[in-house]
């Protein structure tokens, strides 16, 4: 019983305040805990000592895209096991008293984990500057958008939609990329889109959006990035579509965005990337944008009130100085800027479909996701992947359409008082 897995046991039962959801087995073959549970294997020293100068998430994530700690089997049945675990055995977070804390650092020295901090993982962000300044802002959208589009191409359905799709049916037929057009379809209609209508696409990832708007609503559309890659993306689809007469893709800051009165404007899911305290200033701007009756439409990702969703690996890993507020909150800030929430529509179990979908090809491909970008990333991905698809299914994360309108002085919105031509055909084949 002197094994490296059971001293470690020890501490950990100690400091949780009760027995080990999961069963350990260390670099030296040493193995404890229950045999039905996950198995998380130990693989060197190095992830002990992340432990020790990260404890808790941030460490933890380190050890796993490193290599240094894995979980035996199929990842999210092994998180979703140790997550429902700690409420039912009273587990809390690690909490050691000065007694025991001398004592964990004697079992430490015996273990021969003590030392300087090792490094950072390559993976891991590493951001300066002022929290969303402008080029703080474009190295955040750099680090986790610019990957290359290459891989994004690899991981998502040939509509390149990098957000919630819309799951309208449950014909066997009915594949990711339909989900994704259908969210399209349903965005292009709340915004009430004919030919001719200026839409301002900010944030329009790979174009997606901006394509379907310009192709199938014959729409003007700026769409607007402040990734470099997404932007050329855009442009080379633009150019073999023939819609450079419709489409103009701009790289910039939304803070720089001139000019207004759009008929509509659209931000999927770039909203969380805001920050806390520039939010209200990009609401002011959603509000400046568009015309008096005309719609906004944003789809943004939200946090739950008692068990939020993101935390130190999303925000050092995918989503740097990223910020998600429970749905009320972001309702109020735009109501705030002077917009009239019409809308709101919870997507929340879509997107545990569609992370699923990116998951399984992940998974599928997994070869080529290393090869194209190297192990550790590929685990990043497994890790994120995974990670948010629980997230959502247990309602830490929530994402939600909101509409709004700019009223006119007189009190005018345009939106329709029974808009249930909606949601008219689109599970169609």
């Amino acid at each position: 019983m002197t094994g490296a897995a059971h001293r470690l046991a020890s501490l950990a039962e100690t400091a949780l305040g009760g027995p080990l959801p999961v069963r350990l087995r260390t670099w030296d073959g040493a193995e404890t805990g229950p045999a039905d549970g996950p198995v998380v294997v130990v693989r060197s020293r190095r992830a002990l000592r992340r432990l020790l100068w990260n404890p808790g998430e941030l460490g933890l994530a380190q050890a796993y895209v490193t290599g240094e700690i894995d979980i035996e089997g199929d990842l999210a049945t092994g998180l979703r096991a140790m997550w429902s675990a700690a409420p039912e055995r009273g587990l809390h977070a690690p909490e050691l008293s000065l007694t025991e804390r001398v004592r964990a650092a004697g079992t430490a020295a015996r273990l021969g984990v003590v030392g300087p901090p090792p490094a950072p993982p390559a993976s891991q962000a590493r951001l300066r500057g002022a929290p969303h300044s402008k080029s703080r802002d474009r190295a955040a959208i750099s680090h986790h958008y610019d990957l290359s589009n290459a891989f994004y191409r690899l991981l998502l359905d040939e509509t390149m939609a990098y957000s919630c799709g819309y799951w309208v049916s449950e014909a066997p037929e009915f594949t990711p990329a339909d989900a994704q057009r259908a969210k399209l379809e349903l965005i292009c209609r709340k915004l009430g889109l004919e030919p001719g209508s200026r839409l301002l696409d900010i944030g329009c990832g790979w174009g997606s959006l901006t394509l379907y708007a310009a192709e199938h609503h014959k729409a003007r559309v700026t769409a607007v990035t402040l990734a470099r890659e997404q932007a050329a993306h855009v442009r080379e689809r633009v150019r073999k579509r023939g819609l450079a007469d419709r489409v103009d893709v701009v790289c910039q800051d939304y803070r720089d965005i001139g000019g207004g009165d759009y008929d509509a404007v659209a931000t999927v899911e770039m909203g969380e990337h805001v920050g806390d305290s520039e939010y209200p200033a990009f609401a002011a701007a959603l509000h400046r944008m568009v015309r008096p009756a005309g719609r906004v439409m944003v789809q943004q990702m939200s946090r739950g009130a008692v068990a939020p969703g993101g935390g130190a690996f999303i925000e050092a890993y995918i989503a740097p100085d990223m910020h998600m507020r429970p749905l009320g909150e972001s309702v109020d800030l735009l109501e705030g800027a002077g917009l009239e929430v019409r809308s709101v529509e919870s997507l929340r179990e879509h997107y545990v479909r569609t992370v699923g979908a990116w998951h399984r090809t992940l998974e599928e491909r997994w070869p080529e996701f290393v090869k194209l970008v190297g192990e550790e990333t590929a685990r990043v991905w497994r890790l994120y992947l995974v990670g948010g698809a629980l997230a959502f299914e247990e309602r830490r994360m929530g994402v939600d359409q909101i509409l709004a309108v700019r009223p006119t002085e007189t009190g005018l919105s345009g939106a329709p008082a029974t808009p249930r031509d909606w949601y008219l055909g689109l599970d169609a084949p």
